[in-house]
């Protein structure tokens, strides 16, 4: 699919689900990465992520391309077309759109790296509570969370690829 193809995709959805015509520009963004689409407040144009279509399939597509064009309608309209807005919300619900988009299966693999083991580990002095940390707590400034106790430094591990 180019973008001749998506501009009438785009105009076709716009009539068949909300009944008005999409007078913008419809075109695949290949700079976006953490989105499946977005609108353009200023331009009123709307650009896709093309690597939904080739991951995840045209149905995907169309659900990014009506959630995109519920924020062109209602910003048209001068009604709430952020996210947090019921009138956005509720035109989700009326033309079936998903609130957001799914993840990409090239990202997903990504998205499984756990977070890297703590370097250090704080205890309470009162009540005994281990703290674990990525970063150096200031002693002198922090105390525990629990009972205002002090806090000491209990244990430190190397830290992966450094000597």
């Amino acid at each position: 699919m180019d973008n001749k193809e998506l501009q009438g995709l785009v105009e076709k959805i716009s009539m068949e689900y909300f009944h008005k015509p999409f007078r913008h520009a419809a075109s695949f963004n290949p700079r976006l990465r953490t989105t499946g689409g977005r609108y353009l407040l200023k331009s009123h144009n709307i650009e896709i992520n093309k690597k939904y279509l080739e991951e995840l399939g045209e149905k995907e597509l169309i659900g990014i391309i009506k959630h995109e064009l519920c924020h062109y309608h209602l910003h048209l309209e001068g009604k709430g077309y952020r996210h947090r807005d019921a009138d956005f919300k509720q035109l989700l619900k009326e033309t079936d759109a998903p609130r957001y988009c799914a993840v990409l299966p090239s990202k997903a693999a990504s998205r499984m790296i756990s977070r890297p083991s703590p370097r250090y580990e704080y205890v309470c002095t009162e009540c005994g509570i281990l703290y674990k940390r990525q970063r150096k707590v200031n002693t002198n400034r922090y105390v525990c969370g629990r009972c205002g106790g002090k806090l000491v430094l209990h244990k430190t591990y190397a830290e992966p690829g450094r000597k």
